[in-house]
Protein backbone atom coordinates (compact mmCIF):
# COMPACT_ATOMS: atom_id res chain seq x y z
CA UNK A 1 0.00 0.00 0.00
CA UNK A 2 1.35 3.41 -0.99
CA UNK A 3 2.04 5.83 1.84
CA UNK A 4 -0.23 8.88 1.84
CA UNK A 5 1.10 12.20 0.62
CA UNK A 6 1.09 15.32 2.80
CA UNK A 7 -1.76 16.66 0.67
CA UNK A 8 -3.83 13.49 1.24
CA UNK A 9 -3.24 13.61 4.99
CA UNK A 10 -4.10 17.33 5.17
CA UNK A 11 -7.20 16.80 3.01
CA UNK A 12 -8.39 14.12 5.45
CA UNK A 13 -8.20 16.46 8.46
CA UNK A 14 -11.69 18.02 8.11
CA UNK A 15 -13.19 14.50 8.23
CA UNK A 16 -11.32 13.72 11.46
CA UNK A 17 -11.89 17.09 13.09
CA UNK A 18 -13.08 17.08 16.73
CA UNK A 19 -15.67 19.89 16.74
CA UNK A 20 -16.07 19.69 20.53
CA UNK A 21 -12.37 20.38 21.12
CA UNK A 22 -12.58 23.36 18.76
CA UNK A 23 -15.51 25.06 20.43
CA UNK A 24 -14.89 28.84 20.52
CA UNK A 25 -11.56 28.37 18.74
CA UNK A 26 -10.67 30.75 15.90
CA UNK A 27 -7.14 29.99 14.75
CA UNK A 28 -4.96 29.71 11.66
CA UNK A 29 -2.21 27.10 11.50
CA UNK A 30 0.43 27.60 8.80
CA UNK A 31 2.43 24.57 7.63
CA UNK A 32 5.77 25.35 5.96
CA UNK A 33 6.99 22.01 4.67
CA UNK A 34 10.33 21.20 3.05
CA UNK A 35 11.94 18.10 1.61
CA UNK A 36 10.45 15.61 -0.86
CA UNK A 37 6.92 16.58 0.11
CA UNK A 38 7.46 20.29 0.43
CA UNK A 39 4.66 22.82 0.23
CA UNK A 40 2.83 25.53 2.09
CA UNK A 41 -0.64 25.03 3.47
CA UNK A 42 -2.80 26.65 6.07
CA UNK A 43 -5.51 25.25 8.24
CA UNK A 44 -8.41 27.50 9.27
CA UNK A 45 -10.29 26.50 12.42
CA UNK A 46 -13.35 28.72 12.93
CA UNK A 47 -16.78 28.23 14.55
CA UNK A 48 -16.34 24.45 14.83
CA UNK A 49 -15.23 24.04 11.22
CA UNK A 50 -11.91 23.16 9.67
CA UNK A 51 -10.71 24.08 6.18
CA UNK A 52 -7.35 23.29 4.55
CA UNK A 53 -6.05 25.68 1.90
CA UNK A 54 -2.95 25.86 -0.28
CA UNK A 55 -0.37 28.57 0.20
CA UNK A 56 0.51 30.89 3.03
CA UNK A 57 -1.82 32.99 5.15
CA UNK A 58 -1.04 36.66 5.75
CA UNK A 59 -1.55 36.44 9.53
CA UNK A 60 -1.31 32.90 10.98
CA UNK A 61 -1.45 32.37 14.74
CA UNK A 62 1.11 29.60 14.59
CA UNK A 63 3.65 28.46 11.97
CA UNK A 64 4.88 24.86 11.96
CA UNK A 65 8.05 24.28 9.92
CA UNK A 66 9.30 20.74 9.22
CA UNK A 67 9.72 18.24 6.41
CA UNK A 68 6.61 16.92 4.72
CA UNK A 69 7.46 13.40 5.86
CA UNK A 70 7.75 14.55 9.49
CA UNK A 71 4.43 16.37 9.16
CA UNK A 72 2.72 13.13 8.15
CA UNK A 73 4.37 11.36 11.09
CA UNK A 74 3.25 14.00 13.58
CA UNK A 75 -0.31 14.16 12.23
CA UNK A 76 -0.79 10.39 12.25
CA UNK A 77 0.73 10.02 15.71
CA UNK A 78 3.88 8.10 14.74
CA UNK A 79 6.05 11.05 15.80
CA UNK A 80 5.72 13.21 18.90
CA UNK A 81 5.43 16.89 18.08
CA UNK A 82 7.02 17.74 21.44
CA UNK A 83 10.01 15.45 20.81
CA UNK A 84 10.33 16.81 17.27
CA UNK A 85 10.42 20.39 18.57
CA UNK A 86 12.97 19.48 21.27
CA UNK A 87 15.23 17.85 18.69
CA UNK A 88 14.95 20.82 16.32
CA UNK A 89 13.22 18.89 13.54
CA UNK A 90 10.07 20.97 14.09
CA UNK A 91 10.19 24.74 14.45
CA UNK A 92 7.17 26.45 15.98
CA UNK A 93 6.69 30.19 15.50
CA UNK A 94 3.85 32.00 17.24
CA UNK A 95 1.50 30.59 19.87
CA UNK A 96 3.06 27.38 21.22
CA UNK A 97 -0.14 26.63 23.18
CA UNK A 98 -2.11 26.45 19.96
CA UNK A 99 0.52 24.15 18.48
CA UNK A 100 0.09 21.83 21.47
CA UNK A 101 -3.70 21.90 20.98
CA UNK A 102 -3.46 20.57 17.42
CA UNK A 103 -3.45 16.94 18.59
CA UNK A 104 -6.74 17.33 20.48
CA UNK A 105 -8.39 18.82 17.40
CA UNK A 106 -7.58 15.70 15.35
CA UNK A 107 -7.49 12.77 17.80
CA UNK A 108 -8.36 10.12 15.20
CA UNK A 109 -5.95 10.99 12.39
CA UNK A 110 -4.06 7.73 12.88
CA UNK A 111 -7.21 5.71 12.19
CA UNK A 112 -7.61 4.95 8.52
Amino acid sequence: MKAPTVREVLDSLPLKFNKDAAEDLDVIYQFDLRGNQSGQYHLLVHNGTCVVKDGTHSDPHVILSMTGEDCIGVLNGRLSGVMMAMSGRLQVTGDIGLAMQLKSLFPNVAEG
